[in-house]
């Protein structure tokens, strides 16, 4: 089966060699987005970062929270949390303008480049398509210059090559909307951490305008 499938992209390299450039750049897109979506924007722990936060703004230690943030320059909460903490002098519109801005941009970030891979995936189709056409059509071209007797196994070949751009066009196309479909569940889990953290930036900036000290777990004596 390998071995007829080299043969088959071998022979019908200029039909396939668009498939397999958008399976480059389809796989090529999946490993940076997996390594930005599940290793580079999320933050573990963020409940306790956040907590931490809370505990550092409402004693008036913001600087001490501002670099707190710094230390993850990567990760999209803490970021967003420093871009609300600098501008926690200014009146709350202000900071909410400022905190929607930011996450935007973060927004833009955790979304780009995954959408192409359901590009890729309707193209590298397509294009299976178009070659499997292109391969019957030589195929009764070829057809009707033999023998009788030469007729079907040369019309049987011929199908059956063509058929071969069907399945490389699909066997790029089925992983690539698979893997979209993981990465796009994750982009919204993410975006929906990012406006989140507007809304808890927001409260921790009010709790400390009106003095609330956070509170304090209780221990087992």
């Amino acid at each position: 089966m390998v071995g007829k499938l080299v043969e088959f992209i071998l022979a019908n390299f200029m039909h396939v060699l668009p498939i397999l450039l958008s399976a480059v750049f389809a796989i090529a897109i999946i490993f940076e987005r997996v390594h930005a979506l599940y290793r580079v924007y999320p933050l573990a722990g963020k409940k306790r970062f956040l907590e931490r936060v809370r505990e550092l703004v409402v004693s008036d230690r913001i600087q001490d929270a501002i670099a707190l943030c710094d230390q993850y320059p990567n990760k999209a909460v803490p970021q967003i949390v420093k871009q609300g903490l600098l501008r926690a002098h200014l009146p709350e519109n202000m900071v909410s303008d400022g905190l929607n801005i930011t996450v935007g941009e973060w927004v833009d970030a955790v979304s780009k480049r995954t959408g192409f891979l359901s590009m890729i995936a309707n193209v590298a189709t397509l294009m299976g398509l178009f070659g499997t056409i292109v391969g019957l059509i030589q195929s009764f071209e070829a057809v009707g210059n033999v023998d009788a007797a030469q007729k079907s196994a040369i019309l049987a070949a011929g199908i059956s090559t063509a058929m071969n751009a069907t399945m490389i066009g699909l066997a790029v196309a089925i992983p690539c909307m698979v893997i979209f479909s993981f990465l796009m569940n994750k982009s919204n889990r993410l975006v929906s951490e990012l406006d989140l953290s507007v809304l808890e930036v927001l409260d921790i900036i009010r709790q400390r305008s009106y003095g609330v000290a956070p509170a304090v777990t209780k221990r087992a004596v």
